[in-house]
C-alpha cells in the first residue's frame, strides 16, 4: 500500500467528507486514485482535491471495485447498508457513525490511546463520537497515571456536529436576529442562537440521551475499562465548529494540578492552554481548524481529596472525525 492507495470518501460533501478531504490533502496521505460518492442529489456534483474538481459518483457496488481504503461519512442507517457492501468489493472501511463501534469486532479507536487496536481490524474501524474523542484524550494519561475511578463529563457541542444541516439553521437564526425578524428553527427542536438546548439525541427510559450513551459505552471500550462509572450530560450550545467538555474525575491515587499539568503537555494529540490569570484557556474560537485538543483550567476538586477537574476544547469536524479516521489510515498504510 504505501506506494500509493486508492482511496474513497463515501459522504464527500457533507461537513465530515469535505474536511475529510482536507485532511488527507494537508497529511499528504499517499493517493493513487480518489473516488468520492454522496447522495443522490449530489451525484454529478463536484468537490476540490489537491487543486483539481472530483465528480461525486453515486453510491453502487460496482462503484467500489479496486479500492483499498474507503472512509464512510454518512449516517449510521446509510453505512449498515452501505459498509457490507464496499467490503464485499475488497475495500477496508474507516466508518465514522454509530454503527459498528460497539461490536466487539470492530475496532474502536484513537490513534494516540489504542492504535494497536487497528491492527485486529477484519475489514472494518470505527471512528468514535466526536465528543468521545475529546474527552478520552486527557483522560488516558490520567488513567495511566492514577487509575481512574469515576468520570463526570458535561459536553457543550457545536452546531456543527449536525453537520451542514445544523451550521445553516444556526446561522440563519442568527440572520433573522440581527434583522429583527422572527426566529423559526428549522433543523434543531428549538432556538439555538442565543441559547442552550440541554439534550442532543433521544432521551432513553432513564433520562439519558443517546448521545451521552455514546460517550459512557465508547469511552469505556477504548480505554479498556468495562466498569468506568461515567456520568454524562451533553448540551448544544450556539457555537459553529468545536466541542467543548467540563471534566471532573476521581483517580485511585492523588493526582495534583500540576502533576496533571506535566501529563498532558507531554501526551500526543493534546496541548496545554492553561494561565488563567492572563485569561489564557481553551476556547471554541481559538481551536478551530487545530488537529489537537486543548486543555486548561486544570484544578483539584474542593469536595474530593482525589478529585482533578478540567476544560478540553476539540474541533468536532477534525480530530472528532476526519483526523482521527486519516490517522488510523496512516497506520493501515504503515503495516
Amino acid at each position: 500500500m504505501a506506494a500509493g492507495v486508492a482511496v474513497a470518501v463515501v459522504g464527500a460533501t457533507g461537513a465530515a467528507g469535505r474536511t475529510t478531504l482536507r485532511v488527507l490533502e494537508e497529511r499528504k496521505f499517499p493517493i493513487r486514485e480518489l473516488r468520492c460518492f454522496a447522495s443522490l442529489r449530489s451525484v454529478g456534483t463536484t468537490v476540490t482535491f489537491r487543486g483539481e474538481p472530483i465528480t461525486v459518483q453515486r453510491v453502487e457496488a460496482p462503484a467500489f471495485r479496486g479500492l483499498d481504503i474507503v472512509f464512510c461519512s454518512a449516517g449510521s442507517a446509510q453505512s449498515k447498508e452501505f459498509v457490507p457492501m464496499i467490503r464485499r468489493a475488497g475495500a477496508v472501511v474507516i466508518d465514522k457513525s454509530s454503527a459498528f463501534r460497539m461490536d466487539p469486532q470492530v475496532p474502536l479507536v484513537v490513534p494516540e490511546i489504542n492504535g494497536q487496536e487497528a491492527k485486529t481490524h477484519q475489514g472494518i474501524l470505527a471512528v468514535p463520537n466526536c465528543t468521545t474523542i475529546v474527552t478520552v484524550l486527557p483522560l488516558k494519561p490520567l488513567h495511566d497515571a492514577g487509575r481512574l475511578r469515576r468520570v463526570v463529563a458535561t459536553s457543550f457541542q457545536s452546531a456543527s456536529g449536525a453537520g451542514v444541516k445544523g451550521i445553516e439553521d444556526l446561522r440563519q437564526q442568527t440572520l433573522a436576529w440581527a434583522r429583527g425578524e422572527p426566529i423559526v428553527p428549522r433543523h434543531f427542536p428549538h432556538q439555538l442562537a442565543f441559547n442552550l438546548i440541554p439534550h442532543i439525541d433521544r432521551f432513553g427510559p432513564d433520562g439519558y440521551t443517546g448521545e451521552e450513551m455514546k460517550l459512557v459505552n465508547e469511552a469505556r471500550k477504548i480505554l479498556a475499562l468495562p466498569d468506568l462509572q461515567i456520568s454524562p450530560t451533553t448540551v448544544r450550545v450556539p457555537v459553529f465548529t468545536c466541542h467543548s467538555v467540563a471534566v471532573n474525575v476521581e483517580t485511585e491515587a492523588k493526582i495534583t494540578a500540576e502533576r496533571a499539568r506535566e501529563l498532558f503537555a507531554r501526551f500526543p494529540g493534546l496541548k496545554l492552554w492553561d494561565e488563567p490569570a492572563e485569561h489564557r484557556y481553551p476556547m471554541p474560537i481559538l481551536v478551530e481548524g487545530q488537529d489537537d485538543c486543548y486543555v486548561g483550567r486544570i484544578r483539584e476538586d474542593l469536595s474530593h481529596p482525589r478529585g482533578l477537574a478540567f476544560w478540553v476544547v476539540g474541533d468536532q469536524l477534525r480530530k472528532g472525525a476526519a483526523t482521527n479516521a486519516v490517522q488510523i489510515a496512516e497506520l493501515l498504510v504503515r503495516t
